[in-house]
C-alpha cells in the first residue's frame, strides 16, 4: 500500500525534479518536503498545514490532488490529546460572594449558638451571691439589722425565708428583725431555673435589756 510520502517522492523522481527545486517553486521549506516524504509528522505544523503542502506539491508535480489528499488523511496519525483524570484546578485562593455569605452565614449561626449556651449555662447554674453586711461573727446590738448584698439582676432573695427587693443591678437591701436567740442570718438567692445560693451569716446579739 502506497503512502502519502512514496507516493509524492516517486512522482518527484520521476519529474526529475530535486527537493530543493520543488522547495524554490513551491515556496516550501525543504525541510518539511523532507518531512513529508519520510512522514516524519513530528517534524511538521498541524495537519491544515500540512494539507495545504499536500495539495500545492501535487499541483507542481501535476498528480491527482483529490489521491493524494485521501492518502493523507489515512495516512496522517490522529492527534494524541492528553487525558487528565483529574483537572487542573488553581490553588489560587479567590474569595467570591458565595464565600462571604457562607462565612457570614457560619457567624451569625456561631454567635447564635454562643449566646444560646451562655443563656443555658446561665440558667441552670447557681446565681452569684455575695453580702456585704454584716460580716461573720458581727456583734449586733441593735433590733433591726441591715444586710446588703449583690446577685445576680433575674435572681430572688430572701433573708431568713423572707423575701427581698432585688434592684435593676442585682443590688439588695433590707432590714431584719433580731431577737436575743438569734445566732445567724440566712441569705438565699434563687435562680429562675430555681438553683439556690445559701450564704450563712454568724452573729452575736448583745441587745440591750
Amino acid at each position: 500500500m502506497k503512502t502519502i510520502g512514496k507516493f509524492l517522492k516517486e512522482a518527484r523522481i520521476r519529474k526529475k525534479y530535486s527537493q530543493e527545486s520543488v522547495a524554490k517553486e513551491t515556496k516550501i521549506k525543504k525541510e518539511f518536503i523532507s518531512a513529508i516524504e519520510r512522514e516524519n509528522w513530528e517534524s511538521l505544523p498541524e495537519f491544515p498545514t500540512v494539507l495545504g503542502f499536500v495539495k500545492k506539491i501535487s499541483k507542481f508535480l501535476k498528480v491527482d490532488e483529490r489521491q493524494a489528499v485521501a492518502i493523507l488523511r489515512r495516512d496522517y496519525p490522529p492527534k494524541v490529546l492528553p487525558v487528565n483524570p483529574k483537572p487542573d484546578i488553581s490553588k489560587r485562593f479567590v474569595w467570591s460572594p458565595k464565600l462571604t455569605f457562607l462565612v457570614g452565614s457560619l457567624v451569625v449561626v456561631g454567635a447564635v449558638l454562643t449566646y444560646l449556651g451562655f443563656q443555658y449555662s446561665k440558667f441552670v447554674s447557681p446565681p452569684k451571691l455575695t453580702v456585704l453586711s454584716p460580716q461573720d461573727g458581727a456583734v449586733v446590738t441593735v433590733r433591726e439589722l441591715e444586710v446588703e448584698g449583690r446577685t445576680d439582676p433575674d435572681a430572688s432573695v430572701k433573708i431568713n425565708n423572707q423575701p427581698v427587693l432585688v434592684e435593676e443591678d442585682g443590688d439588695f437591701k433590707a432590714k431584719v428583725e433580731i431577737f436575743n436567740k438569734t445566732e445567724e442570718i440566712e441569705i438565699r438567692a434563687i435562680s429562675r431555673s430555681g438553683k439556690e445560693t445559701v450564704i450563712h451569716r454568724k452573729i452575736v446579739v448583745e441587745l440591750a435589756e
